[in-house]
């Protein structure tokens, strides 16, 4: 895996997007890391392909049937102690990190995304059961998502947004994660240890758009948008009202890269690795993908490479009638109820 440790010095961290308890209890996860590998994101999706697939849920589950549980009660027993256990095999990476490597992420339910109360209170509650200080808890990035950042920021929580697929969605997260530094600075509270990324899919959106587009444009949409985001970030930690904060010893918010998993056949495999390498970002990919760039990937500073050509390329998407806005916010709710129909399909074994 010499090629992560590459993209480490870089300044990239590589996260792996996938959890369940043979990782954990066979040892692949420690070696995972001691091999490079940063950090865990899970979903409702992995989490349905897990209890599924792996026998040593096999047992908690038929225990768990016995109880006067709901389904959702006995999902949040299995993924609780899932991440507190990846948290524990991660907690070293934490602490030599300072902080900004080895968190796991867990998903508050997908259908709370329009209730900023309610997303609020069930991220407190499942940061609270957790109770590990490398947790994160991943909220989707809808306004009410955002609204809800600012509040889990104040007070302390580590939040992973999800479901971000464009310049303007990821500018307003920027905006609201110091609004909630801002208030919790306010009360006097410690902000460096705070961690928020902001995860941007990608190749969920050339699969949208590719078919409205001239073959010369394909396979060419996320990396742009990906490419003139990164530079709205170094904007923005330039800017006065994120220095002040920084001052305060405020941790900025990361571009996290996520739906890195190539779609389209015709594409290269590992085409949303290669392509996103940049410091201070992090790259949560799927364990096939991640096998795949550790066989034949390059490790290179991509993120900043031809800034002009991928400006010019959403200039021309634009001229062809494409509003990537509205496209990001359609692909916002597709997310959204993916997610929603995932976590359906785990509780189903679980009445």
């Amino acid at each position: 895996m010499a090629v992560i440790s590459e993209v480490n010095k870089l300044g990239q961290q590589i996260w792996l997007d996938n959890l369940s308890r043979s990782l954990i209890q066979s040892g692949e996860l420690a070696k995972m890391l001691e091999a490079s590998i940063s950090g865990v994101t899970s979903n409702p999706a992995i989490f349905q392909k897990a209890f599924a697939g792996d026998p040593l849920y096999a047992d908690d589950v038929a225990s768990l049937k016995q109880q006067s549980l709901s389904p959702k009660q006995r999902y949040e027993h299995l993924a609780i102690a899932d991440v507190q256990a990846a948290c524990d095999v991660c907690r070293s990476v934490y602490e030599q990190s300072n902080g900004t490597a080895g968190l796991v992420s867990l998903e508050v339910a997908p259908d709370l995304a329009d209730d900023t109360a309610a997303t609020v209170s069930e991220a407190q509650r499942l940061w609270q059961t957790l109770d590990r200080p490398n947790a994160m808890i991943k909220i989707p990035a809808t306004d009410s998502g955002l609204q809800a950042l600012t509040i889990l920021v104040a007070q302390g929580v580590n939040v992973n947004l999800t479901l971000l697929f464009s310049k303007e969605q990821v500018v307003k997260a920027y905006h609201a994660h110091a609004a909630g530094i801002r208030q919790r600075l306010a009360q006097n509270l410690p902000v460096n240890r705070i961690q928020v990324v902001a995860s941007f899919f990608l190749s969920r959106i050339d699969s949208a758009v590719d078919p409205r587009l001239p073959v010369n444009l394909q396979g060419k949409t996320a990396l742009a948008l990906a490419k003139t985001a990164y530079a709205q970030w170094q904007e923005f930690i330039q800017s006065r009202e994120f220095k002040d904060l920084s001052i305060q010893q405020a941790a900025p918010i990361r571009l996290l890269w996520a739906s890195t998993a190539t779609k389209n056949p015709n594409y290269s495999d590992i085409l949303y690795i290669e392509n996103v390498i940049g410091r201070d970002t992090i790259n949560t990919i799927p364990t096939h993908t991640l096998n795949a760039f550790i066989d034949h990937g390059t490790a290179a500073a991509t993120i900043t490479q031809d800034l002009a050509q991928a400006k010019s390329t959403l200039i021309e998407i634009e001229q062809l009638g494409i509003n990537l806005e509205s496209l990001a916010s359609r692909l916002q709710l597709d997310g959204i109820q993916q997610f929603i129909d995932a976590f359906d399909a785990l509780l189903q074994p679980l009445n």
